[in-house]
């Protein structure tokens, strides 16, 4: 079998398809989540602790004093960017509670798995072998049984 006659076939399996679709909605999910903590979240809570960008927060790991994080990174200066630590902890936050909520509601729509039909068969007294309820003689050991 060719080697591209043997990946067209594993690219046409379901499982594939949907991990395709599923890794470019979920990159596209990503940026929007960036851009909601980035642009909708953080301002109003900057702005309630007094006009901060948490972005903007850094260490200076060489002692320098730089107007931003910016500044520090064009001056290669080596710093510990944790505003940009605290934006992705909230940005993992959001996409863990949205796949949460999305996989909680798709359990809810998914049909539960019907109950096991009722067992219809008992064991014999005399061989153990398993016989329908309501035999009166095992098919195994001959013996006479009483119903059920």
């Amino acid at each position: 079998m060719s080697l591209l006659k043997e990946f067209r076939e594993f690219a046409a399996r379901g499982n594939v398809l949907d991990l395709a679709v599923a890794v470019v909605i979920g990159a596209a999910f990503g940026r929007i989540v960036t851009s909601a903590v980035n642009d909708v979240i953080m301002p109003p809570i900057g702005m309630l602790l007094g006009q901060v960008d948490f972005s903007d927060f850094f260490i200076a790991l060489d002692r320098g004093t730089y107007p931003s994080l910016e500044a520090a990174k064009t001056a290669a200066a080596p710093v510990l960017a944790y505003g940009q630590f605290i934006n992705t902890i909230i940005e993992f936050l959001i996409v863990a509670a949205a796949v949460f909520l999305m996989v909680r509601q798709l359990n809810r729509l998914k049909t539960p798995e019907p109950a096991p039909p009722a067992d219809d068969r008992r064991d014999c007294p005399f061989c153990i072998s398993r016989i329908p309820r309501t035999a009166t003689r095992c098919a195994h050991c001959t013996a006479t049984i009483g119903p059920a």
